[in-house]
């Protein structure tokens, strides 16, 4: 399978000599084309930093990162923009919607901006609506929505463009157990039928059973990794929880 992003040491401190903080120390790990990677570790653990790093939304203070051969860590500052629209995809824990645009303008907005035909962009997103089971509310606006559709909606503009890379930091974090599941469906849906390759940031163990790899972080460094393998996803939910408990104590009071 072919390798779509490569971490090689990364390390990000913050502050100076005299109060040197490291956020990520020394870590390494590759993710292959069509991987859901779950990252897990306690508040204060970098897995927010180290995914602000691969989304180049922070840079690394050492090593390098490579999306598709390309070295993010290189890429000049007024080129980042560019190069966020046309290879990631982001899913927000806050959806990240305008309001005043309606739900068919949200998903449309990458593509907008890059300047692609009208045409082209309504096909795409009715195509991306279809598969996120929202093409009922288009037309509407995000305040007329529940947060389920609206992360649905955020989650047909993160694959509008058919990005190399999705990135999710909490996605589940602000809706119910209900669209928190239905949205975890989704996107384990995206993953197994249009192949696309997912990164997510979660402290919670139950979303987490939805990806096919773990990496958990404490401290800054990948502690350890598990893999889903042949396991039912409640095999796997356990075996998380086993992982959260050796890191020091049960999901609840850790995360």
């Amino acid at each position: 399978m072919k390798e779509i992003l490569r971490l090689e040491h990364i390390q990000k401190f913050y502050g100076n000599r005299g109060n040197l903080t490291k956020a990520i120390n020394d870590i390494s790990f590759s993710v292959n084309n069509g991987e859901f990677v779950g990252i897990m570790g306690a508040s204060g653990s970098g897995k927010t930093t180290l995914l602000n790093c691969i989304s180049t939304i922070d840079t690394v203070s050492a090593g390098h990162i490579y999306l598709d051969g390309t070295d993010v860590t290189e890429i000049k500052e007024k080129e980042l923009a560019r190069f966020r629209r046309e290879n990631l995809g982001f899913v927000f824990q806050d959806f990240n919607l305008l309001d005043t645009l309606t739900v068919s303008e949200n998903i449309a907005l990458a593509l907008t901006i890059n300047k692609a035909p009208a045409e082209q962009i309504e096909g795409k997103v009715q195509k991306a609506a279809e598969s996120l089971n929202i093409t009922d509310i288009l037309d509407k606006y995000p305040y007329q929505v529940s947060g389920g559709q609206k992360q649905r909606c955020a989650c047909a503009r993160a694959i509008i463009n058919k990005p190399k890379l999705i990135l999710a930091d909490e996605p589940t974090g602000a809706l119910d157990s209900h669209s928190a599941q239905m949205l975890l469906s989704t996107m384990q849906s995206i993953n197994e039928q249009l192949k696309a390759t997912i990164l997510m940031v979660t402290h919670d163990a139950f979303s987490a059973s939805y990806a096919n790899r773990i990496l958990f972080l404490r401290d800054g460094v990948i502690f350890t990794e598990i893999l889903k393998g042949g396991n039912s996803r409640k095999a796997f939910f356990e075996k998380i929880l086993d992982v959260l408990t050796m890191l020091g104590g049960g999901q609840n009071d850790v995360y």
